[in-house]
């Protein structure tokens, strides 16, 4: 279980305001790392199906990005203030959701390796290896979550 420094919630908190201040651009940047990646992962979101690349503007696409980060980021609050990320009604339904849509386990790691570079994109020469250990506690964290209600709705 990973708690997080004043300092790192900072560190979050400001990457994801940046992250925040060009939703357009960067959930599109995270969508198009998260395919560079894992090209496969295209047919599990919706928004993807049927198109040869990622699409520009796309309110889904956007949506969904956004609530990546954005959980991740109050994943990173809930290891400061309690110490653990704790499961409620949302992760709960995130955890059924990505079962019927054949999310698995190795997808995890591509998730976090195209959140850690788009951040790191944003910020530029503010990154930093706490940066870096901030957010990848706070996506683990979170992830193990998640995990765990996959498994209780499979």
């Amino acid at each position: 279980m990973g708690v997080l420094t004043d300092v790192q919630v900072a560190l979050v908190k400001s990457s994801f305001e940046e992250f925040n201040a060009n939703i357009p651009k960067n959930t599109h940047r995270f969508f198009t790392l998260v395919l560079e990646i894992a090209p496969g992962a295209k047919d599990l979101f919706s928004f993807l199906k049927g198109s040869s690349e990622v699409p520009q503007n796309n309110p889904d696409l956007q949506a969904h990005a956004g609530k990546v980060f954005k959980l991740t980021y109050e994943a990173a609050i809930q290891l400061q203030v309690n110490g653990a990320v704790a499961s409620d009604a949302t992760l709960k339904s995130l955890g059924s959701v990505h079962v019927s849509k054949g999310v698995v386990d190795a997808h995890f790691p591509v998730v976090k390796e195209a959140i850690l570079k788009t951040i790191k994109e944003v910020v530029g020469d503010k990154w930093s290896e706490e940066l870096n250990t901030a957010w990848t506690i706070a996506y683990d964290e979170l992830a193990i979550i998640i995990k765990k209600e996959m498994k209780d709705a499979a």
